[in-house]
């Protein structure tokens, strides 16, 4: 790193690790968003769109103890084609569960370790999950173009 990042500085570990997987993603063609929201009650960290339709889902942890506080991520899995979990180099990966993805990331890259199982999306949900995403995404596009106006619901 060459300077401040008054961006990162501002980041909580785990945005911290969202923003380097999404760096990383987009080198893949795949486009992103953080804090995505499926359904109600579902936060996923980051939700991937791959250039021939595919749905990723990432979460990202930060440390044993975000890992091991969350018990919400098998409720994830039905959101996309692969889940990977994000941590940073120092995360003690031994703990992850077997037949997950792997990504170690910071805030400015990321790596693809280990490929998560693919288990394909039936179609309708699919087309619910792919209409959701670029829905969310126009929403936040309009709130940072008129902010105040409610376009930021999401």
């Amino acid at each position: 790193m060459t300077g401040f990042d008054p961006h990162a500085a501002s980041l909580a570990p785990g945005q911290l690790l969202a923003r380097g997987v999404c760096r990383h993603l987009r080198g893949h063609d795949f486009v992103t968003l953080a804090e995505f929201t499926p359904e109600r009650g579902k936060r996923l960290d980051v939700m991937a769109l791959g250039p021939k339709g595919e749905l990723w889902v990432i979460e990202c942890k930060s440390s044993r103890a975000d890992f091991t506080s969350d018990g919400k991520w098998g409720g994830y899995l039905e959101w996309g084609d692969r889940y990977f979990w994000a941590v940073d180099a120092d995360f003690p990966t031994d703990l992850l569960p077997e037949g997950t993805g792997l990504i170690i990331a910071d805030a400015y890259d990321a790596a693809i370790i280990r490929m998560g199982p693919e288990v394909k999306l039936a179609p309708a949900r699919r087309r619910a999950v792919t209409q959701r995403f670029a829905r969310h995404a126009a929403l936040r596009l309009q709130g940072l173009r008129d902010p105040g106006a409610g376009f930021d619901a999401f």
